[in-house]
């Protein structure tokens, strides 16, 4: 309960959404309400800030009870705007050099409330729930049900010829009724899942600058280094579980897109909550801005990343290391940190370097690796063996390969007893140079060593095919219709019953479509995404 202007007002809720004052209300200033609304640093709850405000909102209405001292209204004889609004904050004499700081509540109720993502229900709001919540006149008088507003939303949504216009609504419903948006995509995850995910967010991040309308996430760059704690805690939600951070160096098969990478974790954690039950609330999408090599982004007017070549060495190791820490004393040592389309260079340094220290995971490696593992084993009920038995070739050997190829030697080795060196012997990878074999070992990157085995150097794919006579050929290598008619047959004529995963991302980049794997073979085809480029 506080007082304004002599009235006094109860804090009460219905269905969880307490009561508020309007606007105009709040802003004038009654100590009890700045106590509730001010806070340090434009955040709330920061008590020392609270008490200094409430101090001075005393001698505000003291000096406008005082006889002797000028009222707060009398600024509006120099106001220079006419008619009846009166400028009772001095809005309209203020200089461009003054701080205006908004002051707000962390409430919402009418107006406010249908602003409220989180809240708002739009005309599914009941009458009991329009009375309690002030909303009278603010919606038409129609009561419509989320059942028929999903049935709206789809008809809407269907009518949209081009992807991106659809991730574009998609979009715009998760900014203004979040849970519209979790049940349209859990009732059609199948039609909507590519449209929020792949293949459609690849081009949303390549246009991410034209058709950014609201953060959805942190932006954290090199400008806010040494204060990335402070970043943190302007973020609304406290009680964080999960986050996924990039940096936008390697986005899908697309390459460098630096900022604009933000669409990964937004789309990422979108279907965390929507089929993995996680509360929106408890996510965190974050993109790592140390600039971008791309030259087109750099040119661009449109691009709402710093303009300057990618931050390497020092520089970029100190800006993460103080985002992980900034993280672990904001949100405790139990918030999973999902590591996203980082390049080769730094995502397993990253995995290893903060592996003991954090609760962390990388999806391009780890989450991927798992999946098509589960597949394989899935096929071997129809082309029979164990996975002792086959010969596995890959096209690419970045963070998805050797992240794959790991897996499944851990797997064959927990199944056989054989030891790790020993299994790795049964797969083979092919980057952009060719087999990779021991003579290459001096100018491998060090996640590659693993999988240099004996054998004569091979610098194309059909011929490495033809030689080692896989059973199982994957595809990770983000270079679309590598798997050619030749390389499809061949695996044919040496296999009844061959495994061909084409599964890079997006699908303009896969190895083969399903369609040509189906003609070229004429036996067992398995197309699964996403995959990324080596």
């Amino acid at each position: 309960m506080f007082a304004v202007n002599g009235s006094t007002f109860l804090n009460n809720s219905l269905s969880g959404v307490p009561r508020v004052f309007p606007r105009s209300t709040q802003r004038v200033a009654a100590p009890s309400v700045v106590v509730a609304a001010v806070s340090s640093n434009g955040r709330p709850g920061d008590r020392n800030v609270s008490v200094l405000m409430e101090n001075t909102s005393k001698e505000v209405v003291e000096s406008a009870t005082s006889s002797s001292s000028p009222s707060v209204i009398d600024k509006d004889a120099k106001s220079t705007v006419g008619g009846g609004v009166q400028d009772v904050y001095g809005e309209d004499s203020a200089t461009e050099d003054m701080h205006i700081t908004p002051w707000t509540v962390t409430v919402a109720s009418g107006y406010q409330l249908l602003r409220d993502p989180h809240y708002n229900k739009g005309l599914a709001f009941t009458e009991k729930e329009r009375d309690a919540h002030f909303l009278r006149g603010l919606l038409p008088p129609g009561i419509v049900s989320q059942e028929i507003q999903v049935k709206k939303m789809m008809h809407n949504m269907r009518q949209y010829q081009v992807p991106l216009q659809r991730y574009m609504a998609m979009m715009d419903l998760q900014e203004r009724n979040e849970r519209l948006f979790y049940k349209l995509l859990i009732e059609n995850v199948e039609e909507l899942l590519p449209v929020v995910y792949t293949p459609t967010v690849g081009e949303a991040c390549q246009k991410y600058g034209s058709i950014f309308r609201q953060p959805q996430g942190l932006f954290i760059s090199l400008k806010e280094k040494g204060r990335i704690l402070e970043v943190l805690k302007n973020w609304p939600e406290k009680k964080i579980q999960v986050i996924v951070v990039t940096d936008g160096e390697r986005i899908l098969g697309l390459g460098d897109l630096g900022c604009q990478g933000m669409g990964i974790p937004v789309g990422k954690l979108s279907l965390y909550s929507a089929l993995g039950g996680i509360r929106p609330s408890a996510c965190l999408p974050v993109t790592i801005d140390v600039g971008t090599n791309n030259e087109t982004l750099l040119e661009d007017e449109f691009y709402i990343g710093l303009r300057r070549r990618r931050a390497t060495g020092q520089e970029y190791s100190e800006l993460l290391h103080e985002f992980m820490s900034a993280v672990k004393q904001n949100y405790g040592e139990k918030v999973l940190i999902q590591f996203e389309d980082f390049a080769n260079h730094n995502a397993f340094d990253l995995l290893a370097k903060y592996g003991t220290s954090h609760l962390v995971f990388n999806d391009d490696i780890e989450g991927t690796a798992s999946v098509v593992l589960a597949g394989l084993i899935a096929a071997l009920k129809l082309v029979g063996g164990t996975l002792a038995e086959h010969r596995f070739l890959f096209l690419g050997a970045g963070e998805a390969g050797t992240g794959i190829a790991e897996l499944i030697a851990l797997e064959i080795s927990k199944q056989t007893g054989a030891p790790l060196e020993e299994t790795r012997k049964k797969i083979w990878l092919v980057d952009s140079k060719g087999l990779i074999v021991s003579s290459r070992m001096e100018s491998l990157q060090h996640f590659k060593r693993p999988w240099a085995h004996e054998h004569e150097p091979i610098n194309n794919l059909a011929d490495s095919v033809k030689s080692i006579k896989p059973t199982v050929l994957i595809g990770s290598s983000g270079a679309g219709r590598t798997f050619t008619k030749e390389i499809v047959e061949s695996m044919s004529s040496f296999n009844e019953k061959p495994i061909i995963l084409a599964l890079s991302n997006p699908t303009s980049q896969s190895e083969c479509t399903a369609e040509e794997a189906y003609k070229w073979s004429e036996v067992y085809f398995c197309q699964w995404e996403p995959i990324y480029p080596d």
